[in-house]
């Protein structure tokens, strides 16, 4: 007699192993990030957080320039960090195409903030 392979047991109230590890960092806008929580977040090495800050692409908040521990960073600068990151992995597109696309993202979302707010 062959046994039927039903796949992993999902029931109400149970995750899969394979899910069963998985772990989410939620931020908002009144709790910064340190440099090394942004890397974790990111999964990145924080060499690369502070390429980012150094090419203008990230700008952490009230922080002294040269002391990248001091540095905090909001929710928002975290989804630019992770786009750019995807931009440069999913893309190939190098960190000058990284910093025109997401000022081109800046600009449609004012636009789109600009047109909500003409509309309402």
């Amino acid at each position: 007699m062959m046994e039927e392979n039903r796949g992993p047991d999902i029931r109400p109230g149970r995750l899969p192993e394979a899910q069963a590890e998985l772990s989410a960092i939620v931020i908002d806008e009144q709790n910064a990030l340190t440099l090394s929580e942004l890397s974790r977040a990111c999964a990145v090495q924080t060499g690369y957080i502070i390429e980012l800050v150094d090419e203008g692409l990230l700008t952490p908040e009230a922080a002294e320039e040269h002391e990248p521990q001091r540095w905090r960073f909001t929710g928002t600068q975290m989804r630019r960090a992770r786009v750019a990151l995807r931009l440069q992995h999913d893309l190939g597109v190098n960190l000058a195409g990284v910093a025109l696309a997401l000022q081109l993202l800046d600009e449609v979302e004012m636009l789109r903030t600009r047109l909500d707010t003409e509309r309402g």
